[in-house]
């Protein structure tokens, strides 16, 4: 069995990123990514400052502007014209979720396409579905797709079922395994809440990626023998009074002894996703300072 150990690969990916930074600076580039927070949600707050850690680790300067609950629309809309604007800033991220009151659609395709490293606005997502390349793919199916090739998996002619149909995920991850390239090449089903009998469908699988974000939905007998498993979820479930822990959509524990690879939670999808947000803020540099 094979462990797809996405915190390694994160780190052999960052230390070639790192590089790449420097070698842009010397050329008087400095990737530049500006990252807006709006509210106190605590995950989102930890998730912003793994975000800054990492670009500061690999060079890409940040820029972190935290808003009010109350911020309204207009004003969110009026400080992202103002990022477009910026030439010296490459990258726009606009943590998720935002306040009810505004329509998270809205804010993405404001920002411009080849500043959306997110890659979720109508553009970069109707430029994928319609088979052109966006202009940045969204970061987690890319991190999944660059996390199951690196170990010599091939995609080509395989069922690829995929568990959960969300925008983050689901949707472009299948539109991603569906292209006409040879790494990728896949014969693709998604299955999702109202899917009846879903473990008929991730039996004939044979790559599983589930992002359902529901603890331990996959059991050992919902899987085909010899299978591939990406587990994208990240639940946090209660083991004592006092200790929680932090456990994937798919039980690894029974599922790794029937599989061929599968990936760990933490410490598989996770870190991949983090590291293609990098590749894309010094892939938008490069294209607005036309060195690509």
């Amino acid at each position: 069995m094979i462990l797809l150990d996405g915190k390694a690969l994160s780190a052999k990916i960052r230390g070639e990123l790192k590089n790449e930074v420097a070698g842009l600076i010397t050329q008087g580039i400095v990737p530049h990514l500006g990252v807006i927070l709006v509210g106190e949600f605590a995950p989102s707050i930890i998730y912003v400052r793994n975000k800054e850690t990492a670009c500061a680790e690999v060079g890409i300067k940040t820029q972190t502007l935290k808003l009010k609950d109350n911020t309204t629309e207009k004003e969110l809309l009026g400080i992202i014209e103002e990022w477009n604007k910026d030439k010296n800033l490459h990258g726009i991220l606009v943590q998720m979720p935002l306040p009810k009151a505004i329509n998270e659609q809205k804010i993405l395709d404001s920002i411009r396409p080849f500043k959306d490293i997110d890659g979720l606005s109508t553009m970069n997502l109707g430029r994928l579905v319609s088979g052109d390349s966006p202009y940045f793919y969204p970061c987690t199916p890319l991190g999944i797709i660059e996390l199951i090739t690196h170990y010599g998996i091939s995609i080509e002619g395989k069922h690829c079922v995929i568990v959960g149909r969300g925008k983050l995920v689901g949707k472009p991850l299948a539109n991603i395994l569906l292209q006409k390239d040879r790494k990728l090449n896949a014969t693709v089903t998604v299955c999702h809440s109202k899917t009846i009998n879903i473990g008929d469908y991730t039996r004939q699988a044979d790559i599983l990626i589930v992002a359902i974000g529901q603890a331990n939905f996959i059991t050992k007998e919902m899987v085909k023998p010899g299978a591939v498993v990406v587990d994208v979820g990240t639940n946090r479930i209660n083991i004592s009074e006092q200790k929680t822990k932090l456990v994937g959509d798919v039980e690894f524990e029974t599922v790794k002894d029937i599989v061929s690879a599968i990936s760990p939670v933490p410490g598989g999808v996770g870190p991949m996703t983090i590291a293609m947000l990098l590749k894309n803020t010094i892939n938008a540099a490069k294209i607005q300072c036309n060195k690509i």
